[in-house]
């Protein structure tokens, strides 16, 4: 049963690398792919130091405690274990830029940034150096042939732990390289496997946070970053009626709000329930307004990379902002790297900086950041 789960079958003369976060999702799939036969080696990649950090010891992906953790699993398993150095990479093209749009007023995603930057393609060039051919993680997604033979990304088959959103950008180029074991099972089953297999971290507890902001505290990461790099600090000023202009209240600082926000907009002159709508950092202004001031029907979606064949002129699809974000009908154009969304419906809350990411059913067809409106 368990070699089915993997294909092609086991060949002795194929090495697969398999990127191990320390958590258990990542432990599994090399637990089952060493039980089905393949020739396994575990890495982990060393992204960022937060030794001094308050939760420096916790469950965070690719932090110290996790390499430690992943390289007890690799020794249960009895492969061999190599831990990579990425944390340059991770800090200009994943960090930088997470303060980056903090600081201009967007909604930054670090775990896209980090798979279409750091987890695949420089990775996957260090497991080639080694031999290896392919490269596989414990996301939840799954990798399948179209009719025309060419691999697509579709989601995992359990709703509540599909990853794929999170995969859109990863090269295209690199589907035939990558397997995604879990892509097929839920979290109870690979639950399961942990305590079957006895691995000494069946029981951890998955990851929540920013990996890089051990404390979960980003506006206070994103303003000593700013500090560090000799940028402008995140400006304070007025909270005000987006509809009215009348000032509602202050803030303490831009980095603290994102678009559709309605908890923690501090105490207002009004008892209205009310979502940040806008969102000026130059000025150090905040508007807010009602839930259908924060919606929008049309977006820009930009730097728009496609992982399925492109299509020219008007297509249907379902898009989908924010991780948990529900998926929404909507008509589709794509125009020189920039998709021109209209949704269906009542429209979409989305945050300038968001990933957007169109599917057709449960396949990806592609995806990109939503754009400040023009």
């Amino acid at each position: 049963m368990l070699a089915s789960l993997f294909t092609p079958p086991p060949d002795p003369n194929r090495l697969i690398v398999v990127a191990m976060s320390g958590g258990v999702d990542s432990s599994v799939v090399a637990g089952l792919l060493a039980e089905a036969g393949h020739r396994v080696v575990g890495m982990t990649m060393r992204l960022y130091d937060a030794r001094g950090s308050a939760n420096a010891s916790g469950g965070r992906c690719c932090g110290p405690r996790d390499i430690e953790d992943a390289r007890a699993v690799a020794e249960h398993l009895g492969i061999p274990y190599y831990v990579v150095d990425l944390e340059a990479e991770f800090s200009q093209q994943v960090v930088e830029e997470f303060v980056e749009a903090y600081l201009a007023g967007e909604t930054p995603n670090p775990c896209v940034k980090c798979n279409q930057y750091i987890k695949f393609t420089p990775l996957l060039e260090r497991a080639r150096a080694m031999g290896a051919d392919v490269l596989a993680t414990g996301h939840y997604a799954r990798i399948e042939n179209s009719a025309s033979g060419l691999p697509t990304l579709r989601r995992g088959v359990d709703a509540n732990k599909d990853q794929s959103y999170f995969l859109f950008s990863m090269p295209g180029e690199e589907l035939n390289s990558v397997w995604f074991p879990l892509g097929g099972m839920t979290k109870d089953d690979v639950r399961h496997h942990a305590t079957r297999l006895g691995l000494p971290n069946a029981c951890k507890n998955e990851s929540q946070e920013i990996c890089f902001v051990p404390d979960g505290n980003y506006a206070g990461f994103v303003a000593a970053s700013a500090l560090r790099r000799g940028r402008p600090m995140p400006k304070s000023g007025a909270i005000v009626n987006a509809q009215t202009g009348a000032e509602l209240g202050q803030h303490s600082g831009v980095h603290r709000y994102t678009i559709g926000q309605h908890r923690g907009l501090g105490n207002l002159t009004t008892k209205d329930k009310l979502y940040v709508t806008a969102i000026d950092p130059a000025a150090g202004r905040v508007e807010v307004g009602p839930y259908d001031a924060a919606v929008r029907k049309q977006l820009a979606v930009r730097d728009f990379r496609w992982l399925s064949p492109p299509v020219d002129g008007d297509f249907t699809a379902a898009v989908q902002v924010r991780h948990r974000g529900v998926p929404m009908p909507a008509t589709v154009n794509v125009v020189g790297g920039v998709a021109h969304v209209t949704v269906d419906g009542e429209g979409q809350v989305a945050a300038p900086g968001q990933a957007a990411v169109l599917y057709a059913d449960d396949r990806v067809i592609g995806g990109g950041w939503v754009a400040k409106p023009a």
